[in-house]
């Protein structure tokens, strides 16, 4: 089926998704490009459905319905100023809290608000064998186009949660778990995080709240130049790296 009109239902519902209330009220994401739908695939998302560009080859897609689009109507429905030949509508993953946290380190976010910072921090997570990341009520969508996009894929090679964090914090830490903190204020020798640890990367303006930072132990990464402090991303893959590499000594 060729649709040729941004009028079009369909059309207009997936558009719909470019928004956080969208989202929210369909239980669907939108994804561009075909690596990121080749990686939705591969590992099992469900795709609601597919649209690929008139005159382009078929995109593999086990599930859900597929749509030729015109020019005109692709651009129509993606956020980017040049999309690629394909998109897809895809069904949310449930990001609700575990009953019960997996061993190993666990990424969790206080209040990141930045969907780049964000994707990158998922992404890196996922190449540092991350079991999970927990993200406060603060933060920005996961499922938000520009973080998908920073992921590259990853999104859908880890499982994510959000609720109240300063209480699963307080849970993970009865369960055994060293909560590790990025601060100004912290040591600069890295904690022994152990085989269960959960390193908290703070908001990119106020770090972690107080309330986190109390259950913490405080980790400054060593600084050799003149910039006190790094950005969000960049800081949190540096210590997950640390961590990481440490965990598996």
């Amino acid at each position: 089926m060729l649709i040729q009109s941004t009028r079009n239902p369909t059309v207009k519902r997936v558009r719909s998704l470019l928004t956080k209330k969208g989202r929210r009220e369909t239980g669907l994401h939108l994804i561009e490009g075909e690596r990121l739908v080749a990686e939705a695939v591969s590992s099992g998302a469900e795709i609601d459905s597919l649209f690929v560009e008139e005159g382009r080859e078929p995109v593999y897609c086990p599930n859900g319905s597929v749509y030729q689009v015109t020019r005109h109507v692709l651009e129509g429905m993606t956020d980017t100023d040049n999309p690629q030949s394909v998109c897809a509508a895809v069904k949310t993953p449930d990001i609700k809290l575990p009953d019960e946290y997996p061993e190993g380190l666990i990424v969790a976010l206080d209040c990141v608000q930045d969907p780049g910072n964000m994707g990158t921090i998922i992404r890196t997570a996922d190449a540092m064998g991350a079991a999970g990341l927990l993200l406060s009520s603060g933060c920005a969508d996961p499922f938000g186009p520009k973080v998908l996009r920073s992921t590259m894929g990853s999104i859908y090679h880890l499982p994510i949660w959000q609720g109240e964090l300063t209480a699963e914090l307080v849970k993970l830490k009865s369960e055994d778990f060293r909560l590790i903190c990025g601060h100004l204020a912290g040591n600069e020798i890295l904690p022994e995080p152990g085989r269960r640890c959960v390193l908290i990367i703070g908001n990119e303006g106020n770090g972690v709240s107080d309330a986190v930072a109390e259950l913490c132990d405080k980790y400054r990464l060593p600084m050799f130049g003149r910039a006190e402090s790094l950005n969000a991303s960049v800081a949190a893959g540096i210590m997950m790296y640390e961590i990481a590499k440490e965990m598996r000594k």
